[in-house]
């Protein structure tokens, strides 16, 4: 057994023992350097964040000589950096760097206070498309003295070290599915708690292989993507639960959740092989819309299987169902989706003999069903009324040239209009002190909804106060 010992460097001293041969990256089994530039973009940042990087693991000859065992990529991307004029490419999270810098006058002389000391400023920068010689000095200085920890393993020879590199490169890295999902952490934790759910385990077709892999969490997310954000449909699932990590609503998860509970109950083995990797979340979003129509859930499992035997090879208006959901081709294009989503939809409607004008509501209705809990057949005989009173409300509380009173916020105030009128609730002196304080708005109007929701209920319970 090798004896081991610890040893710091900087980055400077680092890569200039590797530049010296001192440490060398080219051991015979060693590979070649395979990083993405976005690789090579998070650890750059890890470095100038002062993040945590794992240390790198060395081996070394009695010689003296040191081998790269475990953080070569990490060594050649830190090199490619800071002697490559490698530029950090778009593919980048987090950009934009703090730091301080000396702040000083015209003629570039670094300012001191009454008591001699140097003057401190915060500062950011944007490391996008600059390499290394471009940086600010400060932010040279803090690359350069990054600390990197190494562990050196003692009395090696080109076998031992060989067999080191076996070892601690026998690992799996994350895929693409796995990368992605960690951009959604605002609900990672409500994603792991529907993949327990007998839906996954029990009523749907996934391999054993795919849910290892991250594929019923792609689903998942592909679902609320669908069901709540179609018009900003993403084709990498990365920009999915980046999109979704943003602009996303718990209760929308919530929703997801309660349908698959429902699924549960009535899925059949005729019908479970529907709930694929490709499909899934295809079928999914039409049981959500399904949810609206007000019919027992087991008539969508009929029309599962009907549309498994026979309307999967039939055609509607001219068009050939194996046309849309079967092809291959540009899956993921957000056309394709809602073309198929658009047929789909279209068919089960035919079987359940729903006429199709009784179901295509508005925006605002499906907005105000959605948030408000309101059933949206129920709301065509109200929308007059609430229209006129929010008219009327925006008229008497909110000063012309407010940005509340921008088209774009009309969602969320007819919600909260709607949401008055069911729980018997006066908004006029809310929306007067609101208006007051407030001349802005989220262009997400489901977290928009929320947020004046909350400022709503806050100065209920305080008697009509702020």
């Amino acid at each position: 057994m090798t004896k081991k010992r610890r040893q710091i460097y900087t980055v400077d001293t680092y890569l200039s023992k590797v530049r010296d041969l001192d440490i060398r990256n080219d051991a015979d089994v060693q590979r070649q350097f395979v990083w993405s530039n976005e690789q090579v973009n998070e650890l750059i940042v890890t470095v100038l964040t002062d993040d945590y990087m794992p240390p790198i693991i060395l081996g070394e000859e009695d010689s003296s000589q040191l081998w790269i065992v475990d953080g070569g990529q990490r060594t050649a991307a830190l090199k490619k950096y800071r002697h490559g004029n490698y530029k950090i490419t778009a593919a980048v999270d987090n950009s934009v760097i703090s730091y301080r810098e000396k702040v000083r006058d015209r003629e570039g002389k670094v300012l001191v206070d009454g008591d001699g000391n140097i003057v401190w400023e915060d500062a950011v920068f944007d490391i996008r498309n600059v390499p290394y010689n471009r940086l600010p000095e400060e932010l040279k200085k803090k690359f350069n003295e990054y600390q990197i920890e190494t562990v050196i393993h003692e009395h090696c020879d080109n076998h031992r070290i060989s067999q080191l590199i076996r070892r601690y490169n026998n690992h799996t890295s994350l895929n693409t599915n796995q990368k992605a999902f960690t951009h959604i952490d605002n609900f990672a934790k409500d994603i792991r708690e529907m993949m327990e759910y007998r839906f996954f385990l029990e009523c749907s077709n996934f391999t054993e292989a795919e849910k290892v892999k991250g594929v019923v969490e792609r689903v998942i997310v592909e679902t609320v993507m669908c069901t709540g954000h179609l018009d900003h449909w993403k084709k990498q699932t990365k920009a999915v639960c980046a999109y979704l990590n943003e602009h996303a609503a718990k209760e929308e998860f919530e929703k997801l959740a309660d349908n698959l509970r429902r699924l549960e109950k009535v899925v059949t083995d005729e019908t479970r092989n529907m709930f694929n990797s490709k499909d899934a979340f295809l079928f999914l979003t039409l049981f959500d819309r399904f949810t609206l129509l007000g019919i027992g859930d087991r008539k969508y499992v009929e029309f599962l299987r009907d549309f498994q035997s026979r309307l999967r090879h039939g055609e509607l208006d001219g068009r050939h169902m194996s046309d849309g959901l079967d092809r291959d081709k540009g899956t993921q294009d957000r056309e394709v989706i809602k073309a198929k989503l658009e047929m789909m939809n279209s068919m089960m409607l035919e079987f359940l003999c729903v006429n199709k004008k009784d179901t295509d509501f508005t925006e605002e209705e499906h907005f105000i069903a959605e948030n408000v809990g309101i059933d949206p057949a129920d709301l065509r005989e109200d929308m007059g009324l609430f229209l006129d009173t929010l008219k009327d409300l925006e008229a008497r509380t909110i000063r012309a040239g407010s940005r509340l009173l921008e088209r774009q916020n009309r969602l969320s105030l007819l919600a909260l209009v709607a949401y008055s009128y069911r729980q018997d609730v006066d908004l006029e002196g809310w929306m007067r002190q609101y208006a007051e304080e407030n001349a802005a708005y989220y262009v997400d109007q489901r977290k928009n909804y929320r947020s004046m929701l909350n400022a709503l209920n806050t100065f209920l319970r305080r008697g009509g106060r702020t």
